[in-house]
């Protein structure tokens, strides 16, 4: 693969197109829509209608999102708060397509994911998506470089393509003198700047980042934070930002509560 198809989409592979598909009469019906809820749907990045994931733990059934709707405008920062074990971390590995729902559908840029198999989930993850969790589960064995490098190695890029948009991202989280360092040698806020570098380093549309400053302490935690929204805005990205941090959230352009099942708006 050259240099110039390294950035070549899921439509060049030759996989699926990720355009937006026409509602249905009954759809929109069952929304009530208006003209202005129409629109709201036209400007959505992330769309959860009806969602449900039920999680079966030998004769005992867990409901964890209940027929939960959430939509997200292009360009929004949100983020989601609960309790400890309210679904957070399953509602964003279900939007991502990590996970799969029990029921319902999410619509990415009005295409839905829930029709992918396998394969395409798995593009669609590597080249829409960018993921940052609590435990950055970086590979200890290789360096900062390398770690960020590994979304665009599996996606086919050439290897010293991937290196330079690598070094790049790395020196815009303020980490370019690390690069050659191995997680082991890197502090627990570096760890994670190094992890939110590989979840951007593929140029994706979608940011999901649960808990991303909870093991963080308080001022490294608010760096973390102030850069995610910078880097957010920088590349015009939308963010769903999962945290138990409410003071944080505060600083996002809405924030939702998720309770039994369902996400409630907080009023600001």
């Amino acid at each position: 693969m050259s240099d110039g198809d390294s950035g070549s989409t899921l439509q060049a592979q030759g996989a699926v197109e990720f355009g937006p598909e026409e509602a249905t009469g009954e759809e929109m019906a069952g929304e009530g829509a208006s003209s202005m809820e129409h629109q709201q749907a036209e400007d959505a990045m992330v769309r959860a209608l009806e969602l449900t994931k039920i999680y079966v733990t030998g004769p005992a059934e867990v409901l964890v999102l209940d027929r939960l709707n959430l939509t997200v405008r292009r360009g929004e920062l949100i983020a989601i708060v609960g309790a400890s074990g309210a679904g957070k971390s399953t509602l964003l590995n279900v939007l991502g397509g990590l996970d799969r729902p029990t029921g319902g559908r999410v619509l990415v840029q009005g295409f839905d994911i829930s029709k992918l198999g396998e394969v395409d989930l798995a593009r669609f993850r590597n080249e829409m998506v960018g993921f940052i969790f609590q435990f950055h589960h970086l590979l200890p064995e290789f360096t900062a470089l390398e770690n960020v490098m590994m979304p665009l190695l599996i996606r086919g890029v050439r290897r010293s393509t991937a290196a330079d948009r690598a070094r790049a991202v790395l020196e815009a989280v303020g980490l370019g003198s690390r690069i050659r360092h191995r997680p082991a040698e890197l502090s627990g806020g570096e760890q994670q700047r190094v992890a939110l570098a590989r979840a951007l380093v593929g140029a994706p549309r979608l940011l999901l980042a649960d808990e991303p400053t909870g093991n963080l302490d308080r001022r490294t935690g608010e760096r973390m934070f102030a850069l995610l929204q910078q880097l957010h805005e920088r590349n015009e990205l939308t963010s769903i930002i999962a945290t138990h941090n409410e003071r944080l959230a505060a600083r996002c352009d809405r924030v939702l509560r998720l309770e039994n099942g369902q996400l409630s708006e907080t009023p600001r």
